[in-house]
């Protein structure tokens, strides 16, 4: 399985047209719908916000408005085509007076989706966890040595510390025997095999 190992933005203009496209990394269906919301509110006024994605075995599109297959399945076919999963695909259009055609919707959103492509590295998932460690203060030397190899996503200091940090099922297991005396709460997810990036 594979995906994107940075969210990414491109922009290309087919004659008049603006094509904005947004490639992010997803693990739900619920990060879909905030990432549609947003794009458009920061987009406002464009005509059509088109997009694909593949989240496991769910793959879905939309025209958005645009004639029947011009768009939806074009970007999804991309994302197959690269055999890529956790992925949205956003293609955000503002007409530029020229209509393009059906052919040239179909090349115009399939390039929007290779070209943005092109600005990342396209990186191998495995099986993993989102982990959500806490612990007293005196045990933050211990964590941040067994931790110090790993990308914290996110640090929290009140009454204790707590980390949330994404890991590999392998990974985890080499560290899980020094972190089972803690409080921890896991949550299977897929992350980027860091072995080949």
């Amino acid at each position: 399985m594979k995906t994107i190992k940075h969210n990414v933005k491109n922009e290309i203009i087919i004659n008049k047209s603006r094509f904005i496209c947004f490639l992010h990394k997803i693990n739900s269906e619920t990060e879909i719908n905030q990432l549609l919301e947003k794009l458009k509110k920061e987009y406002k006024g464009a005509t059509h916000y088109c997009y694909a994605y593949i989240l496991g075995n769910v793959k879905r599109f939309n025209d958005d408005g645009e004639p029947n297959g011009t768009a939806g399945i074009p970007i999804l076919n991309v994302l197959e085509k690269n055999e890529l999963n956790h992925i949205l695909a956003v293609v955000i259009r503002y007409f530029g007076g020229v209509k393009l055609g059906a052919g040239g919707l179909v090349r115009a959103y399939s390039t929007s989706v290779s070209e943005c492509l092109n600005k990342t590295k396209i990186v191998n998932m495995v099986e993993g966890y989102e982990i959500t460690i806490k612990f007293n203060y005196e045990k933050s030397k211990i964590i941040d040595h067994i931790l110090k190899d790993y990308n914290i996503l996110n640090k929290k200091f009140s009454d204790n510390i707590t980390y949330v940090f994404k890991i590999s099922s392998k990974n985890y297991e080499k560290i899980e025997k020094q972190i089972k005396d803690f409080e921890i709460n896991k949550k299977s997810i897929f992350v980027i095999d860091s072995s080949n990036t």
